[in-house]
């Protein structure tokens, strides 16, 4: 159903109208909750899964051309065309108490604790961005994400490891991205949707790559600290001036539902190193203090206004 909020928007912003209604085909008149081609990335093989928020599997394939990456690249189609979406349709209702999820976005402590949209058990979670916003005022750098890992692993060598960074995902933490900082500010893809940001695509192309770049440069070194199956991917992918279909609007950003191959065509990098680890389930994570509870939702609700969730 749609709410007077979103009515306004729309009228405000007619291009809004024309992104509803590739949605609604796309979800078949919003009976689908997600995308039904594609397939649950927790019920994969793999001993450690490390996602790169909003990665394109054309630019991840251009990206390591001339990287040393150990493994070979693959693809798969993913659930999602955004984060929350990728979430209710990958763990909702499952028992991952074999699973540790080390993430640098808010949208797990978001769908899980915030909105209760999302019953999942991992084992572990550690949320990154609790205590290490590094980058303007929601940006976690990969280093940390990366260093992170490292740890879980040690600490938890039967268990598999989710590492979810935010590259190439906003902020914009290369030179191009300092460059136009106070013109792109905390919302680009949605400036672009509305006509408010005079920044080609072509200077967007370019600081989304080097993001990836910056990230690949940790993954890169870390896949030589992970035992095991480890593969790279993404939980959905981007939007820079592509069109939709099947009106063939320019469209910016992941917006949810939407299902087109610049956003559900994600790479799958499979690397492996040593023995596969001996995977084991068991003792789900235990609650925060309410004290630390209330802390990590202030701090989560201050990280998505700048994301620009609400």
């Amino acid at each position: 159903m749609y709410s007077i909020s979103h009515l306004r928007r729309a009228i405000r912003n007619p291009r809004l109208i024309l992104r509803e209604i590739n949605r609604i085909y796309h979800t078949r008149f919003r009976q689908a909750e997600y995308n039904t081609k594609g397939v649950n990335f927790f019920e994969e093989d793999w001993d450690n899964l490390l996602i790169l928020d909003a990665c394109r599997y054309d630019a991840f394939e251009s990206a390591i051309r001339d990287r040393n990456l150990p493994g070979h690249l693959e693809s798969r189609i993913s659930r999602s065309s955004s984060t929350p979406e990728f979430l209710k349709s990958n763990v909702h209702g499952f028992d991952l108490t074999d699973t540790v999820y080390i993430t640098g976005t808010t949208m797990v402590y978001r769908e899980q604790v915030l909105k209760e949209e999302i019953d999942v058990n991992f084992h572990s979670v550690d949320n990154v961005w609790g205590d290490s916003i590094e980058y303007g005022e929601w940006g976690v750098l990969p280093a940390t994400m990366a260093s992170r890992t490292r740890e879980a692993v040690e600490e938890y060598p039967n268990k598999r490891v989710v590492a979810h960074f935010i590259q190439p995902h906003i902020p914009f933490i290369g030179e191009m991205g300092e460059k136009y900082e106070s013109e792109l500010g905390t919302s680009p893809w949605k400036a672009k949707v509305r006509g408010d940001l005079n920044i080609s695509d072509e200077i967007l192309w370019q600081a989304y790559m080097e993001n990836l770049d910056a990230v690949l440069d940790e993954v890169t070194d870390l896949l030589n600290h992970l035992p095991g199956k480890t593969v790279i991917t993404a939980d959905h992918g981007q939007l820079i001036g592509d069109r939709g279909f099947p009106i063939p609007m320019k469209d910016y950003g992941h917006p949810t539902a939407l299902y087109y191959d610049e956003l559900v065509k994600v790479p799958w990098h499979v690397s492996q190193k040593g023995d596969r680890k001996r995977i084991t389930k068991g003792a789900e994570a235990t609650e925060d203090t309410e004290q630390t509870g209330r802390e990590l939702n202030q701090k989560a609700k201050k990280h998505l206004e700048h994301l620009g969730y609400h």
